[in-house]
C-alpha cells in the first residue's frame, strides 16, 4: 500500500517503473507469453490515488493495470508470477496481465474490456454504502473509455444514489493509436459534470498533485458526499502493447515521445528526496524485483488437467466435451 509521504510515493512510482521494465524483459525472454500493456510514464496516477486509500477500500482497473495493483499493495512476486502464468500467481496464473485481482486488498480486478470495470466499482461502492461501512471504491480507466455507455450508466447510478466511488480517467492522449482529439467530442470532465459529479483536472505526472486531489475526493465520498471524477493528464512512454516493439506502428513521432518523456514521474518525485534516501530505495527495489523474477520463473506452471477448475464459485467442475 502506498504511504502518503514523499518517500512512500517515490517508492511506489519507482517500483512500478522497474516492475514494468523487468516484465518487458520477461516478455522478450518468452517467460511472459502474449505480451503486456506497459504502464511506464503513468505511475504517478496509481501512486497518488492509492496513497489516499485504506487497505479495505476497493479499486477496479484496466488492461493496463499493473501499476494500480502494485500501488494498492499487491505482492510484486505473486503479481509477476501471475503475468508468467504460474500457479503461485495472484490468481493461480489464470488471470494473467489483464485480470489480476486480490480481494484481500480490495483489488477487485483489472479488466480487459474498455470501461467494463466502472459498474463493478460502482456496485461495490453501493454495496458498502448499503452495509453501512465507510469504504470507498475507485475505478481507473483511460480516455478511450469515456464514450462507453457502461461508464456513463455508472455515472448516472453513482450520482443518483450518492455512491462513494471515485472515477479516475488516465488521459494518456491515445486510445491505442487514436488521439483523444479525434475520439472525444466536448471535454472529458464534461462527461461527469453532466451528471452533477464534481470533476477536477490533475497533473497526472506529479504523484503529490494527484494525492492532494484524490484525498479530497476520498474524504468527500467517506463523508457521504457521493462520487467524484478526476481527469489525470499523463503520458504513456512505451507502447500501447509490447506487440509494438516488433510491429513499430508510426502514430506518434520520436520528438513527440521525447517531449512527453521530458516530465518523468519518477524523476519529479525523486527530486523531493535527498540523493542518499533515493539511492537506498532504488537498491531495495532492485533486490525486491530480483527475488520476484526468480520466484516467478521458477514457479510451477498450471497442469492442463486442471484447466477447468475455478470456473464456478460453488466448485462445480465441468467435464470436457459436455455442455
Amino acid at each position: 500500500m502506498t504511504e502518503p509521504t514523499p518517500a512512500g510515493l517515490y517508492r511506489t512510482v519507482r517500483l512500478i517503473r522497474r516492475f514494468e521494465e523487468r516484465a518487458i524483459e520477461l516478455v522478450r525472454s518468452g517467460d511472459i507469453v502474449g505480451g503486456i500493456h506497459p504502464y511506464t510514464g503513468e505511475e504517478a496516477v496509481a501512486a497518488g490515488v492509492c496513497a489516499a486509500l485504506r487497505t479495505d477500500d476497493i479499486i477496479t482497473s484496466t488492461h493496463r493495470g499493473h501499476g494500480h495493483v502494485l500501488a494498492k499493495g499487491a505482492d510484486p512476486a505473486r503479481m509477476l508470477a501471475e503475468l508468467a502464468g504460474r500457479t503461485t500467481g495472484l490468481n493461480r496464473g489464470r488471470g494473467g496481465s489483464m485480470h489480476a485481482a486480490d480481494f484481500s486488498l480490495g483489488i477487485y480486478g483489472a479488466n480487459a474490456i474498455v470501461g467494463a470495470a466502472a459498474p463493478i466499482a460502482t456496485g461495490a461502492a453501493w454495496a458498502a454504502q448499503q452495509a453501512g461501512t465507510d469504504q470507498v471504491a475507485v475505478n481507473f480507466f483511460g480516455d478511450g473509455a469515456v464514450s462507453q455507455g457502461v461508464l456513463l450508466e455508472s455515472f448516472n447510478l453513482a450520482a443518483l444514489r450518492a455512491v462513494p466511488v471515485i472515477f479516475v480517467c488516465e488521459n494518456n492522449r491515445f486510445a491505442t493509436t487514436m488521439r483523444v482529439e479525434a475520439a472525444v467530442a466536448g471535454t472529458i470532465t464534461g462527461r461527469a459534470t453532466a451528471f452533477g459529479i464534481p470533476a477536477s483536472t490533475v497533473d497526472g505526472m506529479d504523484a503529490e498533485a494527484v494525492l492532494a486531489v484524490a484525498t479530497e475526493a476520498v474524504e468527500r465520498a467517506r463523508a457521504g458526499g457521493g462520487p467524484s471524477f478526476m481527469e489525470c493528464h499523463t503520458y504513456r512512454f512505451d507502447a500501447h502493447h509490447t506487440w509494438e516493439h516488433r510491429a513499430r506502428p508510426r502514430y506518434r513521432t520520436d520528438e513527440e515521445v521525447a517531449l512527453g518523456r521530458s516530465r518523468d514521474p519518477v524523476d519529479i518525485q525523486g527530486a523531493r528526496l535527498d540523493g542518499a534516501e533515493r539511492a537506498t530505495i532504488d537498491a531495495e527495489i532492485e533486490e525486491l524485483l530480483d527475488a520476484a523474477v526468480a520466484f516467478a520463473v521458477t514457479s510451477d506452471k498450471p497442469d492442463p488437467a486442471d484447466a477447468l477448475d475455478y470456473l464456478y464459485a460453488d466448485g462445480l467442475r465441468t467435464r470436457l466435451g459436455v455442455r
